[in-house]
């Protein structure tokens, strides 16, 4: 019953502090004249997966031993297919509520430039993860540089694009209880629209709302793996299915905070920029410090990640737009897998 608890209090840490830091990110993208495109992809992304992306390393890098290197080696494949299938499915499943409870139109509505950039910067890098050292043997080291070169060049034409700047945001939350706060102490004056709050107020609830919901991450899992052991959970079923969802998915909150809000362009960009960074520098780290055999359950994962943005790429190109439901036909490629490896 407590670790029950635990993970319900645990969820809603992790969904109140995605309130806050889409809160800050889009303070700091208008700040600084970002666009859209920038703060989804490259802020929002990054800053979101990083965290997540430091475990894996940590357990290939310090902990020897081929046991740790196979559990580096499912984090980092783990991240993309989840990314790629419940991440979108999360979206869509957004959509159809707020379409439900009539507080939007049924469609998704972005930047669709952005979207193939991404999309297609992550298919041809992750490819080229999994595949390139299949046909070429050693020489996994120029495969990491180009991945990690690969990224940098993303990130410049993410920069260089077309998008739109961020034009409105709700008030900073620091800002609201500065102005709560203001009634006791009489001298200072209210944060108004002609007194915006500043870099250093903006970074701190970043900072402080990503600290927050690494935080609530990492108790979402610790709670989960004890249920699960509990429950008599195969412990290799959880290392499959059960952990990537847990320290991956609930950081893609975000997503759903902004596709309710219809800022649906950082909503999607929080996800596929995610995709183009855990398909590059993770990636290389394991091209890098393990063998990095791609064989059975993983590299049916990398083909489904793969296989889901290529349809999601797919109908952006023919439609011009993309379905809310073809974020849950990609979801469906997750039951898919689960049923392998459950039957496996």
């Amino acid at each position: 019953m407590t670790d029950t608890i635990i993970l319900v209090f645990s969820l809603l840490i992790i969904l109140a502090s995605a309130e806050l830091f889409t809160n800050g990110v889009e303070s700091l993208g208008k700040k600084l004249s970002l666009s859209q495109a920038v703060v989804g992809s490259l802020l929002a992304a990054v800053g979101t997966a990083l965290p997540e992306t430091i475990l894996p390393i940590v357990a290939i890098l310090f902990h020897p031993g081929d046991l740790s290197h196979d559990i580096g080696v499912g984090a980092i494949l783990g991240a993309p297919f989840m990314l790629s299938t419940l991440a979108l499915l999360l979206i869509g499943i957004t959509v159809v509520w707020t379409f439900l409870l009539k507080k939007r139109r049924f469609e998704f509505s972005l930047e669709i430039h952005s979207l193939q950039r991404d999309l297609i910067f992550f298919i041809v890098m992750y490819s080229t993860a999994i595949f390139l050292p299949m046909l070429i043997k050693g020489h996994r080291v120029l495969i990491a540089f180009l991945l990690a070169a690969g990224y940098c060049f993303y990130a410049y034409m993410t920069f260089r694009g077309e998008s739109a700047h961020i034009s409105t945001t709700e008030d900073l939350y620091l800002k609201r209880i500065w102005n709560i706060c203001r009634g006791f102490f009489k001298r200072h004056q209210p944060l108004t629209s002609d007194n915006e709050p500043g870099i250093l107020l903006i970074s701190v609830q970043v900072l402080v709302a990503l600290g927050i919901m690494i935080s609530g991450a990492h108790m979402f899992v610790g709670s989960l793996q004890t249920l699960s052991l509990a429950w008599g959970m195969n412990p290799l079923l959880f290392a499959l299915l059960i952990a990537p969802v847990a320290t991956e998915l609930p950081e893609k909150f975000n997503s759903v905070t902004w596709t309710i809000k219809g800022r649906d362009t950082l909503a999607m960009g929080n996800i596929t920029g995610a995709m183009v960074f855990q398909s590059t520098f993770p990636v290389a780290v394991g091209l890098l410090f393990t063998e990095w055999n791609i064989t059975g359950l993983a590299l049916l994962s990398a083909v489904l990640a793969l296989s889901a943005s290529a349809v999601v790429l797919a109908e952006s190109y023919i439609r011009k737009k993309v379905s809310p439901v073809t974020f849950l036909v990609c979801g469906s490629l997750f039951a898919v897998y689960a049923a392998v490896v459950i039957m496996g």
